[in-house]
């Protein structure tokens, strides 16, 4: 599968647009922020019990993601990338950042999730911990919420 990554940019792009243009204030509270912290807190939960079957049931197969070490990965490619982590010796675990997390609707689609989180894991007896910064654009198809676009960078 293809990644179309000018379409992708100029979509981010319209919506930046669009946000700066009706100045969208970040929901910090409300139906539809505690609806996509309740998602995120499965879908990591998923992720820090490295269930791969059930992780993967949070991203939709039209899945592109983008991450600045990694590059461009759609959802088979990401659904590898989370096997081999998972295959590890060590566990690497994922934090929600406090105070950190944003959600903007978006108009009979679904909503953008940014925010920041950490992820650790123990390295030759070692503490290792890294924070980045992430957004997530999640779409509500027939009451079901599926992540079609994440972007983490700061790696």
């Amino acid at each position: 599968m293809k990644i179309n990554q000018n379409y992708f940019a100029a979509i981010l792009i319209m919506i930046t647009a669009s946000f700066l243009a009706n100045k969208a204030v970040a929901q910090t509270s409300g139906s539809l922020y505690y609806e996509i912290e309740h998602m995120d807190s499965l879908q990591f939960g998923a992720f820090n019990a490295r269930n791969l079957d059930q992780l993967m049931q949070f991203f939709d197969s039209s899945l592109e993601l983008y991450q600045d070490n990694t590059g461009v990965r759609n959802y088979d490619q990401t659904r590898q990338a989370f096997d081999g982590l998972f295959k590890m010796d060590y566990v690497l675990t994922r934090k929600l950042l406090s105070g950190t997390l944003e959600i903007y609707p978006i108009k009979d689609y679904g909503a953008i999730e940014t925010g920041q989180h950490t992820f650790s894991h123990m390295e030759k007896g070692q503490l290792q911990v890294g924070t980045y910064k992430f957004m997530q654009i999640w779409q509500k198809k027939g009451g079901v919420w599926r992540v079609t676009r994440e972007i983490t960078y700061g790696h």
